[in-house]
């Protein structure tokens, strides 16, 4: 049962005022707003529940974290049926999306129960070097303290309450407080509800996860600019994201900001591939383009193509497979808005021609297919910047030199796509050097929607794809963000972490 309520240190709290969720179908609920004051009690908190917490073995993490997992799927019916009333999502995506927040707080339980991540350094003492002795120096990795994390809207489960950004901190040993987004409210309480009795069923400090709810901008700043948090994790828009980042590094002591903010994630099509395979490759990529109308960070929104004939077939090919694609439903009514803004502005830019033009109103999202010449592209930076939706955008270069041109005046990308055969490798090596700068993941004959949850991953890239761009959200190196390096010499073993005993 909903309470409508934050979970701040195990007690669910009501606020002074209170606003409505903006349901896609179904009843509208409330649900309390969050103040600085929710946010301090939380984050005091989560840093009373720090000593204990961290001192925890791994492998009592380790079974907490298994334990949300089952509470969250012990909850599944409950959480598809109000995500999909608040979202609008389908049910088998938000089935496949818990499975995914379920799997990750799995693959991060047994990741740190193996303890490479810790990477642990030993250099012995060396009393008889000359002209000096050495002294015995270990190092290990240690949790960093209280991690604020924000909800992001177009991932309820994975990216938001119990997300990748909360799991992978709870495994690096750190507290969690959690600014629900208010596309979900209904959602998140739900998980923390199961947040929640795992931390009693393990009797763990309350303190170790808060949710606060809804709340205007002075809660999200009041959460990062708060003295006792030590790093923050965010998905959402680079305006948001940008003036979140920059709060953090104005504050005393500046902490660092892990946001995920923009991509349009372009795909680079070879000539060969383009002649062989462009009419499949075409309705793949309008797939991938439209899925989940186009809500996805990875969502590839840039095509770049030679132009000739097969850049014209490729152009009806991709005409082709999204004109039947029928009218979907967005999280919210801000990010329709967005989006049909985002379109207004692309389709009046100079040199842009239609291709696909559709109707879409109030919640709902149709494709959009435009071409514009690598000219155009070059001379125009507002050409690159996202568009949050199923709206393409293909380039016609004129050669290969200004293929890499394009590629060369790209920002920072999630990722860049190759589609090739044999007879571009040459080509492709020549992109290569500077897509690899570009983006974190670089990928050959797919699509870049659908993120694997594996130790190799990486979801982030240069600014403004993420702020760090040493960092990723989404695989067992995302642990790696809430940790830092501690160098301990010539202390007893009484003394040391218990990751560096024996």
């Amino acid at each position: 049962m909903l309470t409508g309520k934050h979970l701040i240190a195990g007690n669910w709290v009501a606020g002074d005022t209170t606003f409505k969720s903006s349901p896609a179908s179904g009843e509208a609920l409330t649900f309390s707003i969050g103040t600085p004051a929710h946010v301090n009690a939380a984050v005091e908190a989560a840093e009373a529940a720090y000593p204990s917490y961290s001192a925890l073995s791994r492998e009592q993490r380790a079974t907490f974290m298994d334990r949300i997992a089952d509470e969250i799927e012990a909850r599944g019916v409950e959480i598809t049926a109000i995500g999909a009333s608040e979202t609008g999502l389908p049910v088998a995506r938000l089935e496949g999306e818990r499975g995914r927040t379920t799997g990750q707080l799995r693959l991060f339980a047994a990741h740190i129960r193996e303890g490479k991540y810790l990477d642990r350094r030993h250099d012995a003492a060396l009393p008889d070097r000359k002209p000096a002795a050495r002294p015995d120096i270990k190092m290990v990795q240690r949790p960093i303290g209280p991690v604020a994390v924000f909800g992001a809207s177009n991932f309820p489960l994975a990216f938001s309450t119990a997300g990748g950004d909360t799991a992978s901190a709870l495994a690096a040993g750190c507290p969690v407080v959690v600014k629900g987004h208010s596309a979900h409210p209904g959602t998140a309480e739900i998980v923390a509800q199961a947040i929640e009795t795992a931390i009693l069923a393990c009797g763990l400090h309350p303190g170790v996860f808060s949710l606060v709810q809804g709340g205007k901008r002075d809660v999200g700043e009041s959460l990062v600019q708060h003295p006792l948090i030590k790093a923050v994790g965010f998905t959402g828009s680079l305006g948001g994201g940008r003036a979140l980042f920059d709060l953090c590094a104005r504050r005393p002591e500046p902490i660092p900001f892990f946001g995920e903010l923009g991509s349009v994630n372009p795909m680079f099509l070879l000539p060969a591939a383009l002649a062989a395979r462009g009419e499949a490759i075409a309705k793949g990529w309008a797939g991938s383009l439209t899925m989940g109308a186009g809500q996805f960070c990875t969502n590839p929104g840039i095509a770049v193509v030679i132009d000739g004939p097969e850049a014209e077939a490729f152009i009806a090919a991709a005409k082709e497979a999204l004109a039947p694609v029928a009218a979907q439903t967005m999280l919210t009514d801000g990010i329709a808005a967005a989006y049909r803004a985002g379109r207004d502005r692309v389709q009046a830019q100079t040199g842009v021609r239609e291709v696909l033009t559709t109707v879409c109103d109030q919640r709902h999202a149709t494709p959009y297919l435009f071409e514009v010449s690598g000219d155009d592209w070059l001379g125009n930076h507002a050409l690159s910047e996202e568009v949050f939706g199923p709206l393409g955008l293909i380039v016609r270069v004129k050669d290969a030199s200004q293929m890499l041109a394009v590629a060369q005046s790209l920002e920072g990308q999630l990722t860049c796509t190759l589609h090739l055969d044999d007879a571009d490798t040459a080509l492709g090596q020549s992109l290569m050097p500077i897509l690899e700068r570009k983006a974190g993941r670089v990928l050959a004959n797919g699509f870049p929607t659908g993120v694997e949850v594996v130790d190799a991953q990486v979801h982030g890239g240069p600014y403004p794809a993420s702020t760090n761009f040493g960092a990723t959200s989404v695989g067992t190196l995302s642990i790696r963000r809430w940790l830092r390096p501690v160098a301990y010499q010539n202390l007893p073993d009484a003394l040391l972490p218990a990751d560096l005993k024996g």
